[in-house]
């Protein structure tokens, strides 16, 4: 499906298949910041690194690759509680220096502390106020290591 035309902004470059790659502009460490958005509900998720290999894997095969600092090694989402994120879009921002997936996440948990979301911290009246429960035990999602 072609991009629709707007009168007046200027179409965006063709990029070969085999260059979409080549596109991303990823950092001095070879890292770029990935977001992951819930498709349905359009809310984010998580933010994550992914390197060149982690977003090759991630488009191959549909499920979220990440690039994990801490570990120093590929992060497949869900590898260790189940809770993978089935990735529906893969986008960039108009730099080409941020990720977006649009994912639907299984199991309903993609944050390490048993919720939903990463971001369940709301700054209220100058403190942050926890707005979103807990809706596994990160002990048995990942067992005792966290």
């Amino acid at each position: 499906m072609a991009a629709p035309v707007v009168p007046g902004v200027p179409a965006a470059p063709a990029i070969a298949a085999g260059d979409w790659l080549d596109a991303v502009r990823f950092d001095e460490r070879g890292l770029v910041t990935a977001i992951a958005q819930e498709v349905l509900t359009q809310r984010i998720l998580m933010v994550a690194w992914m390197d060149r290999q982690a977003l090759e894997e991630t488009a191959r095969t549909g499920q979220a690759v990440y690039w994990s600092r801490s570990r120093r090694r590929l992060w497949r989402k869900g590898e260790e509680s189940g809770n993978v994120q089935k990735v529906r879009e893969i986008r960039t921002d108009c730099d080409g220096d941020v990720v977006l997936l649009k994912v639907e996440q299984v199991g309903g948990v993609a944050c390490h502390t048993g919720r939903h979301s990463c971001f369940f911290n709301l700054l209220q009246d100058g403190r942050w106020v926890v707005t979103d429960p807990v809706l596994a035990d990160p002990a048995t999602l990942y067992g005792e290591q966290r």
